[in-house]
């Protein structure tokens, strides 16, 4: 396929695609789906060769948010049932960590839900951060506290913070059907200040939320333009109780097809899968290491995510290995220059990346969520393969319900997290 190998040619040179040939991506039919997976695996394999980034959520505080993110199970009004509680103390945030670390995570991405952080909440979350620091040597910390204000990402920086995460989510055309407490140009902003005080920038979306594929394609550019070192690319967990419960538009394939979308458009980028992967790839998962170099290990934030053991299996049955705390993830060009996504300088269409002051960081990674979460969108995604009872399509312990037919929700598959953060059971990890 023509189209294949001149995206294969781009992404080894860190060229640009066209938008027709970003949306040919998507557009491409079942029949050719392991020919695109094949090629942007060859993308993948030849930045980041087989090695999977683990990362690993925290929510600080579940919940109580005024914002009204249609996505969001912790929005203002949400009637979804997740746990909603304050802000962890800095010893409780520091022992949830370390569980996911335990697991073999190498970045913690600590996450806290509401329109943006006060001084008061950015002082708490540095002491969280140091503790943290201070009992793992070599792990990488990523803060998710939605808006910035003056100060504050270079107070995060100083805490000890090496990214920050803050999703575009759709595109700047469609962003005020789902939000409208805050804007796009507000989210660009804080993407810019993380940026700006040096620390790893990481920026993504959310797909399933009934978006055009020309929005899917607008907003992978507008990311590519904002030059974060990480995409996570989170779809969307219908959660019963918020606007967009009825919103079931994705398959495995679809999913699989975005994903390749942005790996052509991001070659050398941490790509990593965040919230819903359970839900929407399902037995597909493994396929979709081929595109991405990076998930979320166990739990999110207010939905089970597949058992961590089984996280590890898929990656080790797939052929791919974790990646190791001594390991640099990004590609040697951008860990020394702290640039992001497409910024290549000798290459061509460098100019669509490089984003001037941005850099810091080459830590390169991040959790992806939304709203203000980083990591699995703040809808709570991913639940169900083989964390939780009656839910799950690898190694759930109990009886599975019946499978409903190809195209059908797979609402049995989405489970509110019920363990870890901000309870006393232990957190899957």
């Amino acid at each position: 396929m023509d189209l294949l190998n001149t995206l294969v040619d781009k992404g080894l040179r860190r060229e640009l695609p066209t938008r027709e040939e970003a949306l040919a991506v998507l557009a491409t039919s079942d029949d050719d789906l392991l020919d695109v997976v094949a090629a942007a695996g060859k993308v993948r394999r030849h930045w980041f060769g087989r090695r999977v980034k683990l990362n690993y959520l925290v929510n600080l505080k579940s919940g109580l948010c005024p914002e009204d993110c249609s996505y969001c199970s912790q929005r203002l009004g949400s009637e979804a049932g997740i746990l909603k509680y304050s802000w962890l103390k800095p010893e409780d945030a520091s022992k949830a960590a370390a569980a996911g670390l335990s697991g073999g995570a190498k970045r913690v991405c600590l996450v806290a839900s509401g329109r943006g952080p006060t001084d008061r909440d950015v002082d708490r979350v540095s002491r969280t951060i140091r503790a943290i620091k201070e009992q793992n040597e070599g792990v990488e910390v990523c803060a998710c506290l939605g808006l910035l204000s003056d100060g504050q990402a270079e107070r995060l920086r100083e805490a000890g913070a090496d990214a920050y995460n803050h999703n575009l989510n759709t595109s700047e055309a469609t962003y005020g059907d789902i939000t409208t407490t805050h804007t796009y140009a507000d989210r660009v902003d804080t993407v810019r200040r993380a940026h700006a005080a040096g620390l790893s920038a990481c920026s993504g979306l959310i797909a399933g939320m009934g978006e055009s594929d020309e929005d899917l394609v607008d907003v992978v550019f507008a990311l590519r333009e904002l030059d974060p070192d990480s995409v996570p690319v989170n779809f969307l967990i219908p959660f019963e109780g918020t606007p967009l419960a009825k919103e079931w538009n994705l398959t495995p394939q679809r999913c699989l097809r975005i994903l390749a979308m942005v790996r052509f458009v991001c070659p050398d980028v941490e790509v990593r899968i965040a919230g819903g992967r359970e839900v929407h790839l399902r037995t597909m998962q493994p396929l979709a290491l081929h595109l991405a170099n990076s998930i979320f290990l166990g739990d999110y934030l207010t939905s089970e995510g597949q058992a961590g053991r089984a996280d590890l299996e898929m990656i080790a049955d797939a052929g791919f290995e974790v990646e190791g705390a001594d390991q640099v993830t990004l590609p040697g060009h951008r860990a020394a220059a702290g640039g992001g996504c497409g910024s290549q300088g000798d290459a061509e269409g460098a100019g669509r990346g490089a984003h001037g002051a941005a850099e810091g960081a080459g830590c390169g990674s991040h959790a992806g969520a939304e709203g203000s979460g980083c990591g699995a969108h703040e809808g709570g995604e991913g639940a169900g393969c083989g964390s939780h009872e009656g839910g799950g399509v690898c190694g759930s312990m109990s009886a599975p319900a019946a499978v409903p037919a190809a195209g059908e929700p797979r609402t049995d598959l989405v489970a509110v997290r019920r363990r870890g953060a901000g309870t006393d059971l232990a957190p899957n990890a």
